[in-house]
């Protein structure tokens, strides 16, 4: 959809699909991109929460969809950890010079994470059962399909695609760059995730290179079934408090 910014694309000129929604003084400048894992898309209910907390603190939100996911344009099987990393900078530069929040949830936020890694515009960083051994992910989730024919999760819709195993395996983890993360970075986990596992976010959360907060829900799945208030409070009380 069109937003305040325009027609949101990616370099290859893929539109990106977005839900915007004003904050609450028009003169605040302030704006927090929410960024979803893989198979997702922007209406997942994790992210429409946390973006409900935020709305409620007064701030400006921005759902997205990565190229090839939900209403974006571009093709699933292009969708890469690499390419969602670039598609994530071309939002970035299309909001301009304003102080913005990321927050992602499992390979979203392994992209949020090399993002402020290189980009000065993230002022701070949220991680929701963030990925960051992306290999290893990739390895154990489907290791036994066979790209070009078999499916993520068993979904048709989600075809595995050689390109998104061979950049899963060429990124290797993004633990490197947790040291270049120098932003206030929150990141919360689910105890119980069986999709990416806490230790993940135990890896990661010792290197970061600025001020950090690393929150274990505990009983919590990947998606935060049933415990959607407390990640969003969590959320919200952090960026509110710490983006300027």
């Amino acid at each position: 959809m069109e937003t305040m910014f325009g027609d949101l694309t990616n370099q290859e000129g893929e539109k990106i699909d977005s839900a915007y929604s004003p904050p609450a003084d028009p003169q605040d400048p302030r704006i927090v991109v929410l960024g979803h894992g893989v198979t997702g898309n922007k209406d997942r209910p994790l992210l429409v929460a946390v973006a409900d907390a935020l709305r409620a603190h007064g701030l400006a939100t921005l759902r997205i969809s990565f190229a090839g996911n939900g209403e974006s344009h571009g093709r699933f099987e292009d969708c890469t950890v690499t390419k969602e990393t670039s598609d994530l900078s071309s939002v970035l530069d299309a909001l301009g010079d304003r102080p913005i929040a990321y927050v992602g949830h499992s390979m979203g936020a392994a992209v949020g994470v090399l993002c402020a890694a290189a980009n000065p515009r993230i002022r701070v960083l949220v991680s929701l059962a963030g990925m960051v051994h992306t290999a290893q992910f990739a390895e154990r989730e489907f290791g036994a399909e066979i790209p070009g024919s078999g499916s993520m999760w068993d979904d048709p819709s989600c075809p595995l695609s050689a390109a998104f195993m061979e950049d899963m395996r060429k990124a290797g983890s993004v633990l490197p760059f947790g040291a270049r993360v120098s932003v206030p970075w929150l990141l919360v986990h689910g105890a119980d995730d069986d999709v990416v596992p806490i230790a993940d976010s135990e890896d990661i959360a010792p290197t970061a290179g600025g001020p950090h907060r690393f929150v274990r829900v505990p009983g919590a799945d990947h998606s935060f079934t049933g415990q959607l208030e407390i990640v969003s409070t969590e959320v919200a009380d952090w960026i509110t408090n710490r983006l300027n």
